[in-house]
């Protein structure tokens, strides 16, 4: 049976010119050589393992795309949940993390646009995710979720109107036409991501407010958490074969506006979180999403070993 690869959630080539593409990679290059600074400084042991669970479990929620009106669908990006749990710089190591598993491994996103989708999906949310809930810190977990939300909506829109800006200085849409097309479907998208990112902040505050506390004792004692996260990461990818097949918010403006033609997506073994060898497209999905978490949430606590020793 031939494969046709699921349509694109990040962007794929071909979408940018080499040059925005090239001048991508120089800023998000920049910006986590300075997060790999930063976090040499201010990583916590507890801190490790929590990347690791983090990035696994954001993993899995990318891949459930949820459904919004017109036939569209959304995914969490996760960037501001991994800024508030971890911090901002751990947070831009993670979120890149698994921006690189995707599109490596499962093709979802190309290669030379890879530090777009970076900047975009990952640097700017836990930027915003931080900058907010920090303004906030010492209030009620009331405010706390309020602004919460917000953030986590106002970075789905900021990462769209980033990626417009990206498609018209690439030549690729009008700039009139592409920013509102952009940010009325995010806008949608971007409720979705503060539904999910404040009832996973609540959660934490219900169960494990000592994690956002690093000073906490019982949060660097305990592993329980760890075991935890683990069995809730592996529910999400058991959940992801009743994701909807409607195309994203990208990929719907680039249908509707006439360049989903231009997309370059890559075939592998793993393309479009599937395993190809195995007949049930379920077992297909499950499948290929335990070995993404697994490999993203290894390469996570990797990058924060390495840089731990680097601080002894």
């Amino acid at each position: 049976m031939l494969y046709s690869p699921a349509p694109p959630m990040h962007i794929p080539d071909n979408f940018l010119s080499v040059t925005v593409s090239i001048i991508c990679w120089i800023i998000s290059g920049a910006t986590l050589a300075l997060a790999i600074s930063r976090t040499n400084k201010s990583l916590g042991e507890r801190q490790i393992p929590l990347m690791g669970v983090m990035a696994a479990f954001i993993f899995a929620a990318q891949m459930i795309n949820f459904p919004i009106a017109g036939g569209t669908t959304g995914h969490l990006l996760g960037g501001v949940l991994a800024a508030i749990v971890l911090g901002p710089w751990a947070a831009m190591l993670v979120m890149t993390a698994v921006i690189v598993v995707q599109g490596l491994l499962f093709q979802d996103g190309g290669l030379l646009v890879m530090g777009a989708n970076i900047l975009n999906m990952g640097l700017l949310t836990a930027a915003i995710g931080y900058g907010l809930y920090r303004s906030v810190l010492g209030r009620t977990q009331k405010m706390k979720l309020i602004v919460t939300g917000f953030a986590a909506w106002l970075s789905v829109m900021t990462g769209a109107l980033a990626t417009s800006l990206q498609l018209w200085l690439s030549g690729t849409a009008r700039l009139n036409i592409i920013i509102p097309a952009m940010l009325g479907v995010h806008a949608f998208i971007g409720i979705g991501e503060a539904l999910i990112t404040v009832a996973a902040l609540a959660f934490i505050f219900r169960t494990r407010p000592d994690l956002l506390d690093e000073k906490s004792t019982s949060a660097q004692g305990s592993r329980g958490w760890i075991f935890a996260g683990v069995l809730i990461t592996l529910a999400v990818v058991l959940l992801s074969p009743l994701a909807s097949t409607n195309p994203d918010g990208l990929t719907r403006v680039a249908t509707d506006l006439g360049f989903i033609s231009k997309a370059q997506i890559g075939h592998g073994p793993l393309a479009g979180y599937t395993i190809h060898l195995l007949s049930s497209g379920s077992a297909s999905k499950i499948a290929a999403g335990v070995i993404g978490l697994i490999v993203v949430g290894i390469i996570s606590i990797l990058v924060g070993l390495s840089v731990q020793a680097r601080k002894a």
